[in-house]
């Protein structure tokens, strides 16, 4: 593994990480890249446009460290805690992708394909720990953890249908969307009678929202009791909050 990397194109050592490197296959891409513990993977971060030294080797040495934590529960797409980022980033988990969902070097070197994971830093609400491989796959695409300096995009599936607008989700059951999404169908609830949106956290916390001359919404489960009237700011801070736990 280690002759394959150091014969990337401009690959160089990675100051402050031992068997670790560093690489731009082109203008504004950078790679970086540590041996796994037993030397028989390679761990890789990339950045485009917004590449961090420090973020970087703060990234692998964690995920060289605790690589059995952050894919042991799920090898498509986990996270560990315990990340503490560098001054001025607010990152608080790494998260590790498997080769089926990133599928690397799979034209120009495929059998190196299995052998690297890759590594970023992340947000805890980001994941829900459980998600299938086209899941994992989805997330991967929708986070874009290749932008070093993005904010938190936390996970949310969602439904809806809007009887003023015409609208409505085309996904069976509940499928992710941004959180945006939902504040933006929260807002053109109003005024449209049989309309709704449920939402989902990380946690599987399920909540569906109706608008009946009012704001109504009821938690997804047997004992939830009577929906509860509330305002649209109420509404959307209640919404935002349950998405960040």
């Amino acid at each position: 593994m280690r002759a394959v990397v150091t014969g990337f194109p401009n690959a160089t050592p990675l100051p402050g990480l031992v068997d670790a490197w560093h690489w731009t296959p082109a203008p504004g891409i950078d790679f970086a890249g540590a041996l796994s513990a037993d030397g028989e993977r390679l761990l890789q971060l990339s950045g485009r446009d917004s590449y961090d030294q420090e973020l970087a080797v703060a990234t692998l040495m964690f995920a060289r460290d605790r690589e059995a934590d952050i894919f042991g529960y799920n090898p498509y797409f986990g996270a560990a805690a315990g990340f503490v980022a560098p001054p001025g980033r607010t990152f608080d988990v790494i998260a590790g992708v498997g080769a089926e969902v990133h599928r690397f070097y799979r034209l120009e070197n495929p059998d190196l394909t299995p052998l690297v994971r890759l590594t970023f830093p992340a947000y805890a609400d980001e994941f829900s720990g459980d998600e299938t491989l086209d899941e994992a796959v989805t997330r991967y695409r929708m986070l874009r953890m290749n932008n070093l300096d993005r904010a938190p995009v936390p996970y949310l599936k969602m439904c809806y249908a809007n009887t003023r607008t015409k609208s409505r989700s085309t996904n069976p059951g509940r499928g992710f969307a941004e959180p945006r999404r939902l504040s933006e169908e929260i807002r053109l609830l109003e005024g449209s009678p049989g309309s709704f949106v449920e939402f989902e956290n990380r946690r599987h916390q399920v909540w569906r929202v109706e608008w009946h001359g009012v704001h109504l919404v009821a938690e997804w489960k047997p004992d939830a009791g009577a929906p509860k009237e509330i305002s649209l700011d109420e509404l959307l801070s209640f919404a935002e909050r349950s998405l960040s736990v």
